[in-house]
């Protein structure tokens, strides 16, 4: 176990301090905290198994593991909680006619892709530990990245919307309550408006008799997780692969914004230093993950919320929340009950959700000042989102490549391409700016 120093008293943060990565307060403040960081990823965590197909608990158990395995990979000098990815979402729900995965082969044919991805990002950090960032900021310039990001989101539409249509009442209720939350709260509680927002729409739902709790009352109160194996002998599970490469670019944009986030909030730069071990950890979790059945992981932007709240960046009370959220995983009557959220809840909850993500891509455009009167800028978006909204799909033998792969490629190669051109002919080229902190699409993104 890590040894962290006390800082001050141990109970309270001096005015204009922080706790820093290697200290602590006492440890009723550090599980007090410990707690909130499970709250505060919880949201959004069970939402990624609802919407996808993956087992609850076997995904709060790998989320749990995978933040404790963050904390060692990085020397436990990076605050951390991985928590599930909403990247994924989009490319499994491809797979599966926008629809989450129902039969246990569909799920183990879509982790091969996320154990897969998984190494790809470890790969890609022990990179990024021996020659730098530089290259992925060359790569995916806030053009670039602001589409790719805005284009998972916007694909994902018809999905919501077929579930508005299942219940939408209760669909409405759920998104007017999002809504709502977000814009009368503050700080923590604004960050999790979505998860308030599915906590109304569910008691809505309840109260009318529009939700079946028969499985509940069978499900155990412990039990171990549902775990199961990937198929790795099976040609349709690698067939999959295409539609999640895009993400391993999420993925990296998340981790790298991550660490600059930590670094610039704790006033260390020397956090930066660890980016490349930051990238490993979180491959290595997600590896895991798809190997056993869970979804993948992502650092995640509601905890960093909490830890600028609390002034505290101690690593110890994310060794807390990992514990808890391994316990908590421990319930197979928990899972049940997640599982019980209606369609119409789910409908509008990501009607929200998948719109934000399409922000959060805006929103990178305008903190970077992107010029969109040049023409490749203007393509480059242009192109992409149509590709996502329409759905474009692509045979190529037995592979067919989904609208997120298509749309990423259009991106890269426009924009990349373009400026080639643009040089060849001497008229200059952007020089695409370094590639920013882009919120956590695993969670809540406001």
């Amino acid at each position: 176990m890590p040894i962290w120093t006390l800082h001050g008293d141990g109970r309270t943060v001096e005015p204009g301090a922080v706790v820093t990565p290697t200290e602590r307060l006492g440890w009723p403040a550090t599980i007090a905290i410990g707690a909130q960081h499970v709250v505060a990823m919880f949201g959004a965590t069970f939402l990624v198994p609802i919407l996808t197909g993956f087992p609850v608990t076997t995904t709060l158990f790998f989320s749990g593991v995978g933040t404790i395995l963050f904390l060692l990979l990085t020397r436990n000098k990076l605050p951390s909680y991985l928590g599930s990815s909403f990247a994924f979402i989009a490319p499994i729900q491809a797979y599966n006619g926008g629809k989450t995965l129902e039969t246990t082969q569909q799920i183990t044919q879509a982790m091969v892709s996320v154990a897969v991805t998984g190494v790809i990002l470890a790969l890609v950090g022990l990179l990024v530990q021996k020659i730098g960032t530089r290259w992925i900021e060359k790569l995916m310039p806030p053009v670039v990245s602001g589409a790719i990001v805005a284009l998972i989101g916007l694909n994902l539409a018809p999905a919501a919307w077929n579930n508005f249509t299942v219940q939408p009442g209760v669909a409405t209720i759920t998104l007017a309550a999002i809504i709502l939350f977000s814009v009368l709260f503050r700080g923590f509680l604004g960050r999790i408006s979505i998860f308030l927002g599915v906590v109304v729409g569910y008691v809505f739902a309840a109260i009318t008799g529009q939700v079946s709790f028969d499985a509940v009352s069978q499900a155990a109160w412990v039990g171990l997780p549902e775990f199961h194996l990937p198929a790795f002998g099976d040609p349709v599970s690698w067939s999959l692969l295409p539609i999640f490469l895009p993400v391993v670019l999420v993925l990296i944009a998340e981790n790298v914004g991550h660490v600059r986030g930590v670094a610039t909030m704790t006033g260390d730069p020397t956090i930066n230093r660890h980016t490349g071990r930051a990238l490993t950890a979180d491959g290595v979790a997600s590896t895991l993950a798809g190997l056993f059945g869970g979804s993948a992981t992502t650092t995640y932007g509601e905890n960093i919320g909490v830890m600028a709240a609390t002034r505290v960046y101690s690593t110890a009370a994310y060794w807390v929340a990992g514990a808890f959220a391994i316990l908590l995983s421990f319930s197979p009557a928990f899972g049940a009950v997640i599982n019980t959220i209606p369609a119409g809840v789910i409908g509008g909850a990501t009607t929200a959700l998948y719109g934000l993500i399409g922000v959060i891509g805006i929103k990178i455009w305008v903190d970077n000042q992107v010029d969109f009167s040049r023409p490749v800028n203007q393509y480059t978006a242009a192109v992409a989102f149509v590709i996502a909204i329409a759905g474009f799909t692509m045979n190529l033998g037995t592979l067919t490549f989904s609208a997120i792969v298509l749309g990423t490629v259009a991106a890269l190669v426009i924009y990349h391409g373009g400026n080639a051109i643009a040089r060849w002919r001497n008229t200059g080229t952007d020089d695409g700016g370094p590639i920013v902190p882009i919120g956590q699409l695993g969670g809540d993104p406001q």
